[in-house]
């Protein structure tokens, strides 16, 4: 490297440095923010009576106090802002509706709300959250099965894809919540119904993309383990499979979030337990904040299960450097 070369690049700040540099402001700004929006909600009085005022007070306190602690530990250098985004969009919240009622109610709570609803109504969202995640996995989990088993059988037989390729076409891109009606006629117990309504959701994009990956599988794996002396049964399992794995897991991520939608529809319209039943029951009482509770519970399930389907994908293809990461 020549001298001027070598200043130039003594010149250039690190990069890390500018980044800290950048962010350091916002780090120290979110528990302020947090503090500030508890001071609001303990010393400005509410417009009406509000409950657990105090409560939600104190939780501001000891979350702008965590974030204090997180930013003196330098632990919040990528999540500050999003701290400090939340505090501002809570503390809004708290300002617009609990202390000067500018949205109409009983549509729109205040931070107060939501929180009561958890404390008192805990038990009946953690049934309710139980149901739903029972109905889900085993719906879900049977049609992956499904769609792998029919994708392999698509894949790599022509006498079997002669008869299933035109019920796939035919039934598969059918809406299932189409078939609720019939489905709750047909099947005595809804909650076999949503069962078989989610099999069906999830089993179409599993089966396509299975079929798609093993279809694309260099035939040279194949004629390299055929010599070696492999069976049918290797070929699928041991060379197919593992290379349709990208393919497949794209094909259970669309699956997943198939059921999702249909576990919904399923819990409001027949199946009488789970979070879908509990926002139907709160939306028919005007309890507008157990139904935003309700929500809130579902969305961190259906995070936390695609979560946990990432960890599962990056776990099986760890060779996989440049995936996505969520």
């Amino acid at each position: 490297m020549s001298g001027a070369e070598a200043t130039f690049v003594a010149s250039v700040p690190d990069m890390d440095t500018q980044t800290a540099a950048r962010i350091s402001p916002v780090v120290w700004l979110a528990g302020p923010v947090w503090l500030l929006a508890s001071l609001l909600t303990w010393r400005w009085p509410d417009a009406d009576d509000f409950p657990v005022t105090d409560v939600l007070a104190a939780v501001f306190a000891v979350v702008g106090m965590a974030l204090l602690t997180g930013a003196a530990l330098k632990l919040l250098r990528e999540r500050a802002a999003w701290a400090l985004a939340l505090g501002l969009g809570l503390g809004a919240w708290e300002v617009a509706q609990a202390k000067l009622l500018l949205l109409p109610r009983p549509f729109f709570g205040t931070p107060q709300d939501l929180l009561d609803v958890f404390l008192t109504d805990w038990a009946r969202l953690g049934n309710s959250l139980l149901h739903s995640l029972g109905l889900l996995l085993v719906g879900y989990s049977l049609g992956s099965l499904l769609g792998i088993a029919v994708g392999i059988g698509l894949g790599r037989s022509m006498r079997f894809r002669y008869w299933a390729h035109p019920v796939l076409r035919m039934i598969g891109p059918l809406p299932p919540v189409a078939l609720l009606p019939l489905a709750f006629v047909m099947i005595p117990s809804s909650w076999v119904a949503g069962e078989a309504l989610m099999m069906l959701a999830s089993a179409f994009p599993v089966a396509v993309l299975t079929w798609s990956g093993i279809s694309a599988v260099d035939p040279a794996f194949h004629d390299v383990a055929r010599t070696m002396g492999a069976g049918e049964r290797f070929l699928v399992f041991r060379v197919a499979l593992p290379a349709a794995l990208p393919q497949i897991f794209v094909g259970l991520f669309m699956g997943l979030g198939a059921s999702f939608a249909m576990l919904v529809v399923a819990e409001m319209l027949g199946v009488k337990a789970g979070l879908g039943f509990y926002m139907q029951w709160a939306q028919g009482w005007a309890a507008y904040p157990n139904m935003y509770a309700a929500l809130v519970v579902m969305s961190v399930m259906c995070t936390g299960l695609i979560t946990l389907l990432f960890r599962v994908r990056d776990k099986l293809l760890v060779w996989q450097k440049d995936g996505l990461k969520w």
